[in-house]
C-alpha cells in the first residue's frame, strides 16, 4: 500500500528539450516527439499464461518468495487462476488457486466496505450521519464536528495512526471487536472530510457499526452476506481460521529460505483478517465488476456498486489517484482502475479492477522475501500486466522552466505524512520517516517517499501547474499551493488515502534529527571521559586540579548528562526495538510507563543542572583551561536542551500509553 521499493531495471530519462533564445520558453515534456505508441496484446489465456510462466517463477526464486497466487478475471468469466511455487516450503505442498488460502491484507476492507453499503441499501446505515447514533460508545467531535461512515470510507475521519496491540499472539485469538474498538480509540487530529488519513480503527468501526445495525457478529455476517452468495467456500474473517480450513492455509515467510511464521491475527479483523483462495477472490471481482452480481446472484444492487466505484474525493488534484467509496482510484495508462492493496507482515498483495474493460487482476504472495522483494513484484506485475495489455501513448505536455523551477523551489522541503503517530511517544519516527523533497536548478524534484523499483527515489519533472510526472515513467505527485507555498502534495501510490504537510520548523528534521543525534553522542561522551580523566590522573599521579566544590559540581553535571543521555538512547532503541520485532502489545506499558517517568524528571532536572553548571564555569574558570571548560559546559548545556526540546515535541514527557 506504500510506494514499493526494490531491483529491478531503472526507468530510462526522457530527454529535456531546449530551446533557442528567441523562442517561446523551454517546455519540459513527459515523452519523446515521434515516440510510437506502444502496441496492445490481446488479453488472451495463452498469451497471459505464457507471460506470466516467464516471469512468476523466476521473480519468486530471486526474490526468496515462497509463493503467489495470479487470477485474473474478464468478462465475468475466469480468464486464469493459477499457482507458483510453495504453499508449504518445508512440505512442499504447491499452492492451489482453487483452495489455497492466502491472506490478501487491507483488500479485506474492500468486503467491509461492501457490507456496509448492504447496510446502507437496506436503510439501516446513513453515509452522512454522525457515527455515534451507530455506536454503544461515543467518539468525541473534533471542533465540534463528528464522523460520519462517509469519512470512514474515505479515510477522512481524522484519526491518528495506532499501533497498539495491533497485531494478536493469543492463540485463542484477538479480543471482542467491541471491546478492543472502546479500549482503543486513537485521538483525532484533522478535520473530518478534510486530510485523508489511512485509519485501520476507522474501517474497523465500520465493520463494528454493520454488527451492530445488522444484529449478526461481523465475521457471520460477511459468512451469511458476501461468501455465501458468491460461492466463496474457501474464505474467513475468522481468527484463529475455522478447523476445517486450516489444513489449507498458506504459511507466511519472512523468506522462502526462513522457517515459516505463525498465523498472523489482528484486533481490527474487518480491516485485514480476512484469509481467501484465489478462486474465492475471483468470484468478488467478478461481482464488483458486474455491478453486484455473480452467477445470478446479486450482493448489491447495480446503483448502489456504481456509487462505491464512481464517487471520487478530491483533495489536492483530480489529476492524482483519489479515494473512491472504499475503493482506491489506481488509474494506468489511462484507463480507469480501481482496488486496493493489501500487506500483512508475511503476505502481499494487490486487486485491480478494470470497470470499463471488464478485467480484475488479484496478485498474492506468501512472503516478503529479500529486501522486500513482494513488494517489486507486485508492482513489476500490475505494471507490467497494464503495459502489455492496456498500453497508452505517449503524451507531450510541460510547462515553462521559469514555471518549473519556481513550484519546485516552493516543494523543496521537509513534510509529515498525514499517516502517524501524532500524540504519543511514537511520533519519535517522525525523526527517522519525515519526508523531503529537493529541487535541482532545471526544475526536477525528488520526493524520498516515492521509491522506483530500482530502490532510488525517483526523479519527476512539472507537465502541469503543481502536476510532476515521473521522468520516464507513470507515476505522479501533485501539490496545493496557496500564497506560493504548498500546503500539501502526494503521489499516485499514496494519494487515495494520505498526504503530506509541511513540517513546521520546530519539529523538521532536518536539523533536529542530527541536532538531537549530536547532542546524546556529546552527553554519553561526557560520562565517556569520566573514567579516561580519573585514570589518566592516577597514573600520572596528578590530583585533580579542581577545589572540592568544583569536583562535586562537574561530578553532578556528568550524571546529568549521563541520565539524559541514557534515557535517550533507550527510547530509541525502544522504538527501534518494537518496530522490527512488532511487539506493540500492551504487556510493554509497564517499561513504557516507566521511560514516561523518567523522562519527566530526568530530561528537565539535566538541563536545569547542565545550564547551572555552565553559568558556574563560566563564572569561575580560569588560565588556559577556562577556554575549552566554556565550551564543553556549554554544549553540554545546548545539548540537555535540545533533548528536553525532543522530548517535549515527541511526547517523551507525560503518562500516556495510547500508541
Amino acid at each position: 500500500m506504500q510506494t514499493s521499493s526494490l531491483a529491478a531495471a531503472a526507468a530510462a530519462l526522457v530527454l529535456i528539450v531546449g530551446a533557442h533564445s528567441a523562442a517561446p520558453a523551454p517546455i519540459s515534456g513527459t515523452a519523446t516527439p515521434g515516440a510510437p505508441a506502444p502496441i496492445a496484446r490481446s488479453l488472451t489465456r495463452e498469451d497471459l499464461e505464457g507471460w506470466l510462466d516467464g516471469f512468476m517463477p523466476y521473480a519468486l526464486k530471486r526474490g526468496d518468495v515462497a509463493g503467489a497466487i495470479v487470477v485474473v478475471v474478464k468478462d465475468g468469466q475466469v480468464l486464469l487462476e493459477k499457482g507458483y511455487g510453495y504453499a508449504d516450503v518445508a512440505a512442499r505442498r504447491p499452492v492451489d488457486p482453487e483452495t489455497t488460502l492466502f491472506r490478501p491484507g487491507s483488500i479485506s476492507k474492500l468486503v467491509t466496505w461492501t457490507a456496509v453499503m448492504q447496510q446502507a441499501e437496506a436503510g439501516r446505515i446513513d453515509l452522512d450521519r454522525d457515527v455515534n447514533g451507530y455506536l454503544d460508545f461515543q467518539i468525541p467531535p473534533f471542533h465540534g464536528r463528528p464522523i460520519t461512515m462517509r469519512n470512514l470510507m474515505t479515510h477522512t475521519a481524522g484519526f491518528e495512526d495506532a499501533l497498539k496491540d495491533l497485531l494478536c499472539t493469543d492463540p485463542k485469538g484477538p479480543p471482542p471487536l467491541s471491546a478492543f474498538l472502546k479500549r482503543h480509540l486513537p485521538a483525532r487530529v484533522f478535520p473530518p472530510g478534510e486530510i485523508p488519513a489511512y485509519s485501520n480503527y476507522g474501517a474497523s468501526l465500520a465493520g463494528y457499526i454493520v454488527q451492530r445495525v445488522s444484529g449478526e457478529d461481523f465475521d457471520a455476517y460477511a459468512e451469511r452476506h458476501i461468501f455465501a452468495p458468491l460461492g466463496m467456500r474457501h474464505s474467513s474473517f475468522r481468527q484463529p481460521l475455522p478447523a476445517s480450513l486450516r489444513p489449507q492455509m498458506a504459511s507466511g515467510y519472512r523468506a522462502a529460505s526462513e522457517p515459516a511464521k505463525p498465523y498472523e491475527m489482528t484486533g481490527l479483523a474487518p480491516a485485514g483478517s480476512l484469509a481467501a483462495s484465489g478462486a474465492d477472490m475471483a468470484r468478488f471481482m467478478i461481482a464488483h465488476l458486474q455491478d453486484g452480481e455473480y452467477n445470478g446472484v446479486r450482493i448489491l444492487e447495480p446503483a448502489t456498486a456504481r456509487m462505491m466505484h464512481d464517487t471520487p474525493l478530491t483533495i489536492i488534484s483530480p489529476q492524482v489517484d483519489r479515494m473512491l467509496l472504499g475503493f482506491y482510484e489506481m488509474n494506468l495508462n489511462g484507463r480507469r482502475v480501481i482496488g486496493h492493496g493489501g500487506d500483512t507482515r508475511l503476505f502481499h498483495s494487490v486487486l485491480q479492477l478494470y470497470p470499463d474493460d471488464h478485467v480484475g487482476l488479484y496478485v498474492s504472495l506468501n512472503s516478503e522475501g529479500r529486501d522486500a522483494a513482494a513488494d517489486a513484484i507486485r508492482a513489476g506485475l500490475s505494471d507490467g500486466f497494464a503495459d502489455r495489455y492496456f498500453p497508452a501513448a505517449p503524451t507531450q505536455t510541460g510547462v515553462s522552466q521559469a514555471q518549473a523551477r519556481a513550484d519546485a523551489s516552493a516543494m523543496a522541503g521537509g513534510y509529515l505524512s498525514s499517516r502517524r503517530s501524532v500524540t504519543s511517544f511514537l511520533s519519535l519516527l517522525d525523526l527517522v520517516s519525515q519526508a523531503k523533497v529537493t529541487a535541482d536548478g532545471a526544475g526536477h524534484i525528488v520526493a524520498s517517499p516515492v521509491i522506483g523499483l530500482n530502490g532510488q527515489p525517483e526523479t519527476f519533472e512539472e507537465t502541469a501547474p503543481q502536476l510532476w510526472r515521473e521522468v520516464g515513467g507513470k507515476e505522479r505527485i501533485a501539490a496545493r499551493m496557496a500564497g506560493g507555498k504548498v500546503t500539501l502534495w502526494s503521489d499516485d501510490d499514496d494519494s487515495p488515502y494520505l498526504v503530506y504537510t509541511p513540517a513546521p520548523a520546530w519539529r523538521d528534521a532536518a536539523w533536529l534529527t542530527p541536532a538531537a543525534a549530536a547532542s546524546v553522542a556529546i552527553l554519553l561522551l561526557a560520562v565517556a571521559l569520566w573514567p579516561a580523566s580519573a585514570l589518566v590522573q592516577r597514573i600520572c599521579g596528578a590530583g585533580s586540579p579542581l577545589h572540592a566544590s568544583a569536583a562535586r559540581h562537574q561530578r553532578v553535571a556528568r550524571l546529568a548528562a549521563a541520565a539524559a543521555g541514557l534515557l535517550m538512547a533507550l527510547w530509541l532503541g525502544t522504538v527501534g526495538w518494537m518496530l522490527t520485532t512488532f511487539t506493540v502489545g500492551s504487556a510493554l506499558d509497564p517499561w513504557i510507563l516507566t521511560l514516561h517517568v523518567l523522562s519527566i524528571v530526568v530530561f528537565p532536572l539535566a538541563a536545569v543542572v547542565l545550564i547551572w553548571n555552565a553559568w558556574t564555569v563560566w563564572a569561575t574558570r580560569r588560565g588556559w583551561r577556562s577556554a575549552f571548560a566554556r565550551c564543553w559546559a556549554t554544549l553540554l548545556a545546548a545539548a540537555s536542551l535540545i533533548l528536553l526540546w525532543t522530548a517535549l515535541v515527541f511526547h517523551l514527557i507525560g503518562l500516556g500509553l495510547a500508541f
